[in-house]
């Protein structure tokens, strides 16, 4: 007796576990984590390498856009620059007009020598028509007159051409010193942004190169949430959507954010992609890199017919307390609750699979 007792009691279901669905509010999120970020915060790197020279801002002061961070020392560079502003002040028009006013003279000379020139072969001209002078007397003055033509026309050639040698050499010369200027600006960090400074990666006197960051910069005002999102869940992410964060910095505080971009490229190491969101509920103060977790709320129903996750087999199907099994239409689930849309009631008596 004591044996049929026993079996009978340990075939029978524990009425703790036998539930039927029921109706309540059921939020479908997406996990994601990541950090704070200031508005435009970027790491600033230099063009230059060499060691720092000096260090114009320190770590929390407000900048403005093209203000200096800090300079590199370069002093090839600075003398370049000097040798460029000799150049050009060596090739300036206005030091080279003596030059042209040489040669402006001697073209003036050579000008009223061939118009004398030509005054003679003219008389000389007369003279012979009048059958006075000599055949050579005649080719003389226009040997003369032709010398002096073409002397005239060749410093007219000179001229011409020491202008616009004169006016090339000035314009290059400048250049040349704008280049340089710009060569020796690539040794000042400056901001490209009005924000903050909000650190100094670098001491005065330290090696530097363009792939070491010096600073980290971003906006005083605005902050945004940098989340990672994994790969199977980024096709649920839309842009609007809520995001309810928490962060170590603000323990059991819940806040809320709103999704506004997504970036369209995977992180291949990762597996993740980046989404962007804005506090729509924002803690009180915060600073960037603090750390937070997030549930991006992609579905919701408030009167949803749920049961616990656990009573669902293989995501499809439920046992009815008869061991009987019923397909199922699932609807938004998350961690503890999947919704049935089809299959089950709220007179449905289901128990765990595996009971």
């Amino acid at each position: 007796m004591f044996l049929v007792l026993l079996l009978g009691f340990s075939c029978g279901k524990p009425e703790s576990e036998v539930i039927t669905p029921h109706r309540q509010s059921l939020t479908e999120s997406v996990y994601a984590s990541g950090i704070i970020k200031a508005r435009d915060q970027y790491e600033a790197f230099t063009l230059a390498s060499g060691p720092i020279q000096e260090i114009f801002v320190e770590e929390g002061d407000t900048v403005r856009a093209g203000e200096p961070i800090l300079k590199v020392f370069s002093e090839r560079e600075a003398l370049s620059r000097e040798n460029a502003q000799l150049s050009q002040a060596y090739a300036d028009q206005q030091a080279n007009q003596s030059k042209l006013r040489d040669l402006e003279l001697a073209t003036d000379l050579a000008k009223s020598k061939m118009v004398n020139d030509s005054l003679l072969l003219s008389r000389q001209r007369k003279l012979w028509s009048q059958n006075i002078g000599s055949a050579v007397e005649l080719e003389q003055r226009e040997l003369a007159y032709q010398n002096s033509k073409t002397a005239y026309e060749s410093y007219l050639l000179r001229h011409r051409d020491l202008r616009r040698e004169i006016e090339f050499n000035s314009k290059s010369a400048s250049k040349n010193l704008a280049i340089s200027k710009v060569v020796e600006g690539d040794y000042t960090l400056r901001s490209k942004i009005d924000g903050v400074v909000f650190s100094i990666l670098k001491e005065k006197g330290e090696m530097v190169s363009p792939q070491t960051p010096l600073a980290v910069i971003g906006s005083a005002a605005e902050f945004l949430l940098e989340l990672r999102v994994d790969e199977y869940d980024i096709s649920k992410v839309e842009l609007g959507q809520v995001a309810l964060v928490t962060m170590d910095s603000f323990k059991e505080e819940v806040f809320e954010a709103k999704v506004t971009r997504i970036y369209p490229i995977m992180d291949p190491q990762s597996k993740s992609f980046t989404v962007e969101a804005v506090f729509t509920l924002s803690p009180p103060k915060l600073f960037p890199n603090l750390t937070l977790e997030a549930n991006i709320v992609t579905s919701e129903n408030p009167s949803a017919l749920v049961i616990p996750r656990s009573y669902l087999w293989m995501d499809k199907s439920v046992l009815t307390e008869d061991g009987d099994t019923l397909p199922v239409k699932v609807g938004l689930k998350n961690f503890q609750f999947a919704e049935i849309l089809e299959g089950a009631d709220e007179q449905t008596r289901i128990i765990p699979p595996g009971q």
